[in-house]
């Protein structure tokens, strides 16, 4: 079953929007494009800011070592690799806030382990594409009230 990638707007908007991407980003693939120019540093800000202090450890452990982001932060911009494994979690983070229909909900599904997903946290399986699609998969089931 092929599901719709999150609403394009809702993932930028969890990337910091337009202000931040410093372009009007509507489709898959001009957020494609911004991804493999590199996000600016300040997404992965405005990404951490959806989790409280103690869960960002996560959030960094999936994105880069925490020495990469300092320099990251300093330079201002991610590499391709970094902005794509953000990228994975803002999309998860807007799926899962559309699925919860809200943001604290969404967070602490985000953080907390799943049984449908070996007792992880769906966090830490957005480390590699074929983790976020399982959390993908197991979200667009709650959505549409499937056996899960």
């Amino acid at each position: 079953m092929s599901h719709p990638y999150p609403h394009v707007l809702k993932v930028v908007e969890s990337l910091g929007g337009r202000r931040l991407l410093k372009s009007s980003i509507r489709t898959v693939a001009e957020l494609d494009s911004a991804v493999r120019s590199g996000l600016p540093y300040r997404s992965f800000v405005r990404v951490a800011e959806r989790f409280p202090e103690a869960e960002r450890g996560r959030l960094e452990r999936v994105v880069a070592p925490r020495s990469t982001l300092q320099r990251r932060q300093r330079e201002g911009v991610l590499s391709a690799e970094e902005s794509e494994r953000l990228e994975r979690v803002a999309r998860l983070v807007a799926l899962a806030e559309q699925v919860w229909e809200s943001p604290e909900a969404a967070r602490r599904f985000l953080t907390t382990p799943h049984p449908q997903l070996d007792n992880q946290a769906p966090l830490e399986l957005a480390a590699t594409e074929l983790g976020a699609r399982r959390v993908e998969a197991l979200l667009w089931k709650l959505e549409y009230s499937l056996p899960v």
